[in-house]
């Protein structure tokens, strides 16, 4: 797993964190049972705060990919199929529905949005 974090993004770093260790698990790179690395572990790895790291897999838990167990690594729960839940859509759905917005618009047409869409559906498994 290869993280890169731009401290010059307006996207906090424990965001950015986060968003990629959730394209790893989208990916297949990440696999249902695998352990990221401690808190501690990874912050030194990119020269991070700590409490960066900490709040990045938080994230993560509350959104229920990783499962974080006291005085152990945290393990991934996500990238499993399964069907969602309702309210699981709908939350994606609310989260696509104000970028989809903007990007219409700004201009981007409905065909390239769907093509948009399925070129980054290609990048996962």
């Amino acid at each position: 797993m290869q993280i890169q974090l731009d401290p010059n993004s307006e996207l906090q770093l424990y965001k950015q964190l986060a968003n990629q260790i959730i394209e790893c698990i989208a990916q297949g790179e990440l696999k249902n049972g695998d352990t990221l690395p401690s808190v501690r572990s990874m912050a030194t790895d990119l020269g991070i705060n700590v409490s960066t790291v900490s709040k990045s897999y938080h994230e993560l838990e509350e959104k229920g990919l990783i499962e974080l167990k006291p005085k152990a690594k945290a393990v991934i729960i996500g990238g499993q199929k399964r069907a969602l839940e309702e309210t699981e859509v709908e939350k994606v759905e609310n989260a696509l529905k104000p970028i989809m917005a903007e990007a219409f618009a700004r201009g981007l047409e409905k065909e390239q949005m769907t093509s948009l869409f399925q070129r980054i559906l290609k990048q996962w498994k």
